[in-house]
């Protein structure tokens, strides 16, 4: 962006302060002083609070993510994630229809199948879990809340990393474009909203755009994990679909460097922008505020942002100990997350929040 374009999209009061510097600086604050000024009147009572506060919190700005796993009979549940289940088709879809009347704004789905191979063929298989069970949320809840597919491959392939792998053993970025475009046009020909492409590989965006609309499916969005961190924040998650790679490593060879900030996250975000993508996120979220406030300062595209399973699992763990009061901290971080800038949250609390919404 250049500095033109970058200064329409800063804070107001920052702005000012760049255009009349050389003549007055602007500040941004209350001219009076206590004791004229008393912050603490428009704290004085709950409904005082809630009328001015500058941030809300609501289930339609939220994401459940769900796992659905092949060949069960009855739901799993994941030691590490508590309350959260590796799901059969059918308690899938009744989850799904629960959420819808809670009022959740959105579930994304992540496939545990039953057997992987070199390329994670599994996941463009029309007859795969993820749409297979697409199909079936599609027919039952229609519109009634946004249906998100994961896009990858780490949960299908025998080695576990988010690509094909070349005579190396590395990730080789352009043979796995082609099977993550397979992927988009399977997951949208079986009913998928919004695809949502994790793997972290130059130029994905733009490849499942092309292939999207080269099948004729031009209303298919695209939420692009576009700032995603090589974090130690997502062990239970991949407990939840049974990844891991074969003989240890890592993902630091594609996924972000979490010693860096916005400038890198800001280059992945304006480059999946340009190749066609409808929202950018950030992930993990609670770690990165930071990088949240300065995507959502530079574009006018929604922003999301991922409380993933680490940041989940220790507010549980914590609060099973009688360490925190769960309620109190897993609101404040969500509500942490929406002020920094997340149009929207995907988090395991999503249900949890939208029940305690409800009872309100």
């Amino acid at each position: 962006m250049c500095g033109r374009q970058l200064a329409r999209h800063r804070p107001a009061c920052e702005v000012r302060w760049a255009v009349t510097r050389s003549v007055e600086p602007v500040r941004c604050r209350a001219v009076a002083t206590f004791p004229v000024q008393r912050p603490r009147r428009l704290r004085a009572s709950a409904a005082l609070r809630d009328l001015v506060a500058e941030t809300r919190l609501e289930p339609r700005q939220l994401v459940a993510p769900l796992f659905v796993r092949e060949g069960i009979d009855v739901p799993q549940p994941i030691a590490s994630l508590p309350g959260v289940l590796q799901h059969t088709r059918a308690s899938l879809l009744a989850e799904v229809r629960e959420l819808a009347d809670l009022g959740v704004g959105a579930v994304i789905l992540f496939g545990v199948p039953s057997t992987k191979d070199s390329i994670g063929s599994g996941a463009f298989d029309p007859e795969g879990i993820v749409q297979l069970a697409l199909g079936e949320i599609r027919e039952a809840v229609g519109d009634r809340l946004v249906v998100m597919a994961d896009l990858c491959v780490d949960e299908y392939t025998d080695h576990g990393h988010c690509g094909v792998l070349d005579g190396r053993g590395s990730v080789d970025n352009d043979r796995t474009l082609d099977v993550y475009a397979k992927i988009a046009v399977a997951q949208a020909r079986a009913g998928a909203q919004v695809v949502a492409p994790s793997g972290m590989m130059d130029g994905q965006v733009g490849v499942i755009r092309q292939a999207l609309d080269g099948a004729g499916f031009h209303d298919v969005a695209i939420l692009a994990y576009s700032a995603k961190y090589a974090s130690g924040l997502y062990g239970p998650f991949r407990d939840a679909v049974d990844c891991a790679i074969v003989g240890g490593g890592d993902r630091k060879g594609y996924q972000q460097d979490w010693r860096n900030g916005s400038r890198e996250a800001l280059r992945e975000v304006f480059a999946d922008l340009d190749q066609g993508a409808d929202m950018v996120m950030v992930k993990p979220a609670l770690s990165y505020l930071d990088v949240i406030a300065a995507v959502r300062a530079a574009v006018d595209v929604p922003v999301a942002a991922y409380h993933v399973s680490g940041e989940y699992s220790m507010i549980k763990a914590a609060a099973k100990n009688g360490w925190i009061d769960h309620d109190a901290v897993a609101t404040e971080q969500l509500t942490a997350i929406r002020r920094a800038g997340a149009d929207v949250i995907l988090t395991y609390f999503a249900r949890w929040y939208a029940e305690r919404y409800a009872a309100s």
